[in-house]
């Protein structure tokens, strides 16, 4: 891939909050999302809210502006998602063969990723493999997942912290081993655990009283790490990207 401008990275139309976490010398960069902004526009006028502040194709699954220096066009192309209600580490990548690349491994199921979630409630173990089979239904440009279906959904489930304050909540670490759409909310509920803020899998009744009480109406979801190694230039690379917990969970627990 030719040489990226300088300022590259320095200048990417972020949204307000995100920030870039790390980058390698390819030009494949993971980017600390916060909660509430959409991984990309669905229409148009998404666009202020999502990601980055510029149009998106959703065929190549590619950002494209204009640098305030000027210049020809910049693109950044998405690697993965997260629910506008998640944060943490999304992945993007300067070059669409690069990008291609990194999607080969997410394909193979080489891409390991770790989720940290505020729940209620008390976990009845403290270490667990979820298996479930989930039914995943999109209607109207919303998805709905299930837990009774025919497709399968695997989770390492860890506990990390119980506390005990206003409310019974615990810390809890998510690994998850397949993707399926709000997998990781439905088996937390399905075990009776729902992630705090969760408005649509989660108690309703409970996110409320959390709401007044704290002031924090998000949902408890973060992306914390992701690694995987992939091949580029007839070489292999590691990749391993961090997003410390946000303040409101820091806060609770």
């Amino acid at each position: 891939m030719s040489a990226l401008p300088a300022d590259f990275w320095e200048t990417l139309p972020l949204a307000a909050g995100a920030r870039v976490l790390t980058r390698d010398e390819n030009g494949l960069a993971a980017i600390d999302k916060p909660a509430g902004v959409l991984s990309h526009p669905n229409e148009p006028y998404d666009a202020p809210r999502s990601l980055l502040k510029a149009g998106y194709d959703p065929e190549r699954e590619c950002f494209e502006w204009t640098a305030e220096a000027g210049g020809g066009p910049r693109r950044l192309w998405l690697l993965n998602r997260l629910d506008s209600a998640t944060s943490g580490v999304i992945l993007v990548a300067a070059s669409e063969a690069l990008a291609q690349a990194v999607k080969e491994q997410f394909a193979r199921k080489q891409v390991r990723k770790v989720y940290l979630a505020l729940v209620f409630g008390v976990p009845t173990v403290g270490v667990a493999l979820w298996r479930d089979l989930l039914a995943v239904k999109k209607t109207g440009g919303q998805i709905r997942t299930q837990a009774r279906g025919n497709v399968p959904a695997v989770t390492q489930f860890k506990l990390v912290k119980h506390v005990r304050g206003s409310f019974s909540v615990s810390l809890v670490r998510l690994d998850p081993r397949t993707g399926r759409s709000h997998q990781l909310r439905v088996q937390c509920v399905k075990r009776g655990l729902p992630i705090v803020g969760d408005q649509t899998y989660g108690d309703f009744g409970l996110n409320r009283e959390f709401a007044g009480t704290t002031g924090c109406k998000r949902m408890f979801l973060h992306s914390h790490d992701t690694s995987f190694a992939y091949e580029w230039a007839g070489r292999q690379w590691s990749f391993r990207a961090s997003a410390p917990l946000p303040p409101e969970f820091i806060a609770i627990y």
